[in-house]
């Protein structure tokens, strides 16, 4: 009978054991090592982030949450001294709100700037990426950044200038009028213009935002796809429409939204230029609900930050419908 030495079986022995893996007391040792290491990384995530939580939480979260609160109560200006004192009161300020003749004229004003200013910005936005993109060859950087330094511009000094451009008697724009015998109206004084005048600034102002995302976009575009349709036979405005355009969906979608979120919110331009005036014709909800808080009505103008918020969902999810990629 043969038999095999104890030191080869011993052997083949040590070596499955080492093919199945380290012993279960490594393999614990291990364990806890990685989630000792994954706990300090945590802890020092935590420390790092713990700086802009703060400020969140005292600065954001908290202010939206009392302000939800007191758009469900009669808090008043009287009332910050004794908080106690508020009544919960339901939804009788968002009653209160579409009752009012005033906000509902804020609402439509807010609603005419969004539905013009938004596509003429679209559109003059595109048009600037294109004609940058294709049709200017020289001086392109400073057209560039020509289009876009008004959106770094403040706003403040935006429409201080524009005020004064369009003063009735002595600003540039009736005093360029007068010079072919046109007699300027009285611009920011006059229902009829003070609203279109705000949305041509609005759009002046922000479609350098929309070309400089358009041209990412254009730029983006396979030049493979160009030249396969050009052989096809397609003429400029056919491989625009039929293969340009659909692949700037993403980015149309992307200024669509940031710019009507934007334009919903519109406060500082009727604020400096008009003061909501004249008879209301420039007033904004944002605006109309700094009023009511400048005078104290603190519940009414939370309600009415509030349906500006829903609106901006509602738009939000509406351009998110239409403009998404449908594959």
């Amino acid at each position: 009978m043969t038999t095999m030495p104890t030191s080869t079986i011993t052997g083949q022995g040590t070596k499955e054991r080492d093919a199945a893996g380290p012993k279960p007391a490594a393999r614990r040792r291990t364990s806890v090592l990685r989630r000792t290491a994954q706990g300090r990384q945590a802890r020092a995530a935590w420390v790092l982030a713990a700086p802009f939580l703060a400020l969140f939480l005292a600065f954001m979260l908290l202010p939206v949450v009392w302000s939800l609160l007191m758009s469900l109560t009669d808090t008043q200006s009287a009332d910050l001294r004794t908080p106690l004192n508020v009544s919960f009161i339901g939804f009788d300020n968002y009653v209160r709100l579409f009752e009012d003749p005033q906000f509902f004229t804020a609402l439509r004003n807010t609603a005419v700037f969004v539905l013009v200013a938004l596509p003429l910005t679209l559109a003059a936005g595109l048009a600037a990426a294109v004609a940058l993109n294709s049709g200017i060859q020289r001086f392109r950087a400073v057209f560039r950044v020509g289009f876009y330094l008004p959106v770094i511009t403040s706003i403040v000094a935006v429409a201080v200038v524009w005020k004064t451009l369009l003063e009735p008697h002595a600003g540039l724009v009736n005093t360029v009028l007068a010079w072919f015998g046109i007699d300027g109206p009285a611009w920011l004084a006059d229902t009829r213009f003070a609203l279109p005048v705000m949305i041509l600034m609005a759009v002046w102002r922000n479609l350098g935002t929309v070309m400089i995302i358009m041209l990412a976009g254009l730029q983006s575009v396979p030049q493979s796809l160009m030249e396969a349709a050009e052989l096809d036979g397609a003429g400029a405005w056919q491989r625009f429409w039929r293969v340009t355009f659909p692949l700037l969906r993403p980015a149309l979608l992307l200024t669509a939204v940031t710019t009507g979120i934007g334009y919903l919110q519109f406060f500082d331009e009727p604020f400096v230029m008009t003061d909501g005036g004249p008879l209301d014709s420039t007033l904004s909800a944002t605006l109309y609900a700094y009023k009511q808080f400048g005078n104290g009505n603190y519940d009414v103008a939370s309600a009415a930050g509030y349906v500006v918020f829903v609106l901006i969902i509602a738009l939000t999810v509406l351009q998110f419908r239409v403009l998404r990629d449908k594959d």
